[in-house]
């Protein structure tokens, strides 16, 4: 099950909202690679305000997300896109509906 999950904030500068959701789709692709990464968002909470959610099933995955390249790549790129440094905070995830799509 998963228990474990992250959620990142981030504030673009203006003018920079079309290279962080560049970021994030090229983040999308690194999370793609990570199998202990089984659940990543990316989300536009507000103009200019950004969020990544992602979720796993152990510690040591979130864990080893937070030294991976996607959290590299956000904070290599901050001083330049963001407002101020991303907000990253843990959290429990108490419960989770997942049913694919129907079709």
């Amino acid at each position: 099950m998963i228990q474990y999950a992250l959620l990142a904030r981030f504030e673009a500068r203006p003018g920079k909202e079309a290279a962080v959701e560049q970021l994030l789709q090229q983040g999308l692709a690194l999370a793609n690679q990570e199998a202990g990464t089984p659940v990543w968002l990316a989300l536009k909470l507000a103009d200019r305000v950004y969020g990544v959610f992602d979720a796993f099933h152990t510690e040591a995955a979130r864990h080893a997300h937070l030294g991976g390249p996607i959290a590299q790549a956000l904070m290599d790129n901050a001083a330049e896109l963001f407002v101020r440094p991303p907000t990253i905070e843990t959290i429990d995830v108490l419960g989770l509906k997942n049913q694919p799509a129907a079709g």
